[in-house]
């Protein structure tokens, strides 16, 4: 094999349009003659119909929508918390502190999910719990309170 003879499939990029005399795209350089989609910047938004009622303004806006009354907790995962010392009482200010929690704001708490291991006894304060990472917790020797 030469390195002539090699082929890129996955990663090989698309040969350009071109778009100068002699390309076939000479002129308007596909776009067409006029009209909005033929000019610089031109062309309409996702949803736009041409001046029709779009679709998503004909369709009735029905029903309860949880998105206004939703929880919204700063997740961690219950492998992050092996770093800690064994003992610690781990709340959302520690979390803060040592940089296991990077958002500035907590909104309705912390929960803590159960994805990694725990092996060291820690006594967890959080807003909520996936049932995995209680077990966890428990499992180590420590104890999940729900603050």
């Amino acid at each position: 094999m030469k390195l002539n003879d090699m082929t890129s499939k996955g990663n090989a990029k698309p040969v350009r349009k071109g778009r100068g005399v002699g390309s076939g795209f000479g002129k308007t350089a596909g776009r067409g003659h006029k009209g909005q989609n033929s000019r610089a910047g031109g062309g309409v938004r996702p949803g736009f119909e041409g001046g029709q009622m779009p679709l998503y303004r004909r369709l009735p806006k029905r029903g309860f929508n949880n998105a206004r009354f939703a929880k919204n907790y700063l997740e961690i995962n219950v492998g992050d918390l092996e770093n800690l010392a064994d003992g610690t009482v781990v709340d959302a200010e520690l979390l803060a502190n040592s940089g296991l929690l990077t958002v500035p704001k907590v909104n309705d708490g912390i929960k803590v999910l159960g994805d990694g291991e725990l092996t060291k006894k820690l006594t967890v304060q959080a807003a909520a719990f996936s049932g995995p990472a209680k077990e966890k917790i428990e499992k180590a020797g420590g104890t999940a309170l729900e603050v």
